[in-house]
């Protein structure tokens, strides 16, 4: 998927893009969009990168990896 894709994380609105062994995930306010440090995918859950694999955003091993991941993103200050 090298478009983006707009999930629903913890109540709020993130884009998710991914290109190869790359998953990045983005804010879009106001029109612009701000993305995050590129993910490898492969550092995932086995049944993570399954569900990114089957399109399955709503599955919820996906949905806590990438709540841990934006969490950590706040965390330094992103």
């Amino acid at each position: 998927m090298s478009d983006s894709t707009t999930i629903e994380l913890g109540g709020e609105e993130y884009l998710v893009r991914r290109e190869g062994d790359a998953l990045t995930l983005g804010r879009q306010v106001g029109g612009e969009t701000t993305w995050l440090d590129d993910l490898d995918v492969r550092h995932l859950p086995g049944p993570a990168q399954e569900a990114l694999d089957r399109g399955d955003h709503d599955d919820q091993t996906l949905q806590t990896a990438l709540l841990g991941v934006v969490q950590a993103e706040v965390n330094r200050g992103g």
